[in-house]
């Protein structure tokens, strides 16, 4: 199958429209008319990511976070961003990155269906038009209201993470939740604005978490790889129905650190 059919139905998926102003998605590396038969998808195109889809013999690699994210002005081995630009552009792999497109049209409603919100709403409106409201993150009722204990172990079964950081009351009730994949302390003031009860996301730092829960928002952080990680069985799970055809290949599920 030609690369530029997948990038078709890639884009009806997540078109680049969607993607905010600062991003970089869509074909970042390789032809567009390379023919692929085995897709690599990853979360990350790290060192040992690109080493595997080249071991795994596949013509494409497809992750959230791309690569090149900031403009470069060279591509050699003299850096790990150039290092693995060469390897991809040596072996034939095309690279192609769905970042802050696939936060608007995918990973919202997967972290919030993961969650089972209902009656959910756009955290974050980045795009509006007279039919639709898109954006980052979802805000909605949880099945049941529960103590905020009790919603950290709903996260970390449904994101299969081994921990979480609970910032709030531990006696507290929950019903309504924002969730935002990634880093999310941005969305802070709309989700108190919203009257979530907590805010599940990641990377929130000490002073954000303790001002939040001074506001009156819970916070329960499973860290920007625990809820993003899903982007690899959502993607294997699109390729299989819309493109039965192709090998998909899914990185293995390692955290890039280790707590001790």
């Amino acid at each position: 199958m030609k690369l530029s059919a997948i990038i078709n139905q890639l884009e009806e998926l997540a078109p680049d429209k969607f993607a905010l102003s600062y991003d970089n998605v869509g074909l970042l590396c390789g032809r567009a008319e390379r023919e692929v038969s085995r897709v690599f998808i990853a979360l990350d195109a790290t060192d040992q990511v690109v080493d595997d889809t080249i071991r795994q013999e596949a013509e494409l690699l497809i992750t959230h976070h791309p690569l090149i994210f900031r403009g470069i002005k060279k591509v050699s081995d003299d850096d790990f961003i150039g290092r693995r630009l060469v390897k991809l552009i040596e072996n034939d792999v095309s690279y192609y990155a769905m970042h802050t497109n696939f936060d608007v049209c995918g990973m919202a409603d997967a972290a919030a269906d993961a969650l089972g919100l209902m009656d959910r709403e756009v955290l974050e409106v980045t795009s509006e038009d007279e039919l639709s409201k898109e954006g980052i993150g979802r805000v909605g009722y949880l099945h049941d209201r529960m103590t905020l204990p009790q919603c950290a172990e709903l996260v970390k079964g449904v994101f299969h993470t081994d921990a979480v950081r609970i910032f709030g009351d531990m006696d507290a009730g929950v019903s309504l939740a924002a969730v935002c994949p990634g880093s999310g302390g941005s969305t802070i003031d709309l989700a108190i604005e919203a009257g979530a009860d907590v805010l599940i996301t990641g990377d929130i730092d000490h002073h954000e978490g303790i001002d939040a829960v001074a506001r009156g928002l819970n916070i329960i952080d499973a860290g920007h790889y625990g809820i993003e990680k899903l982007f690899i069985p959502y993607m294997r799970d699109f390729f299989r129905r819309q493109m039965p055809g192709l090998d998909i290949i899914e990185a293995a599920d390692i955290p890039p650190f280790v707590t001790v």
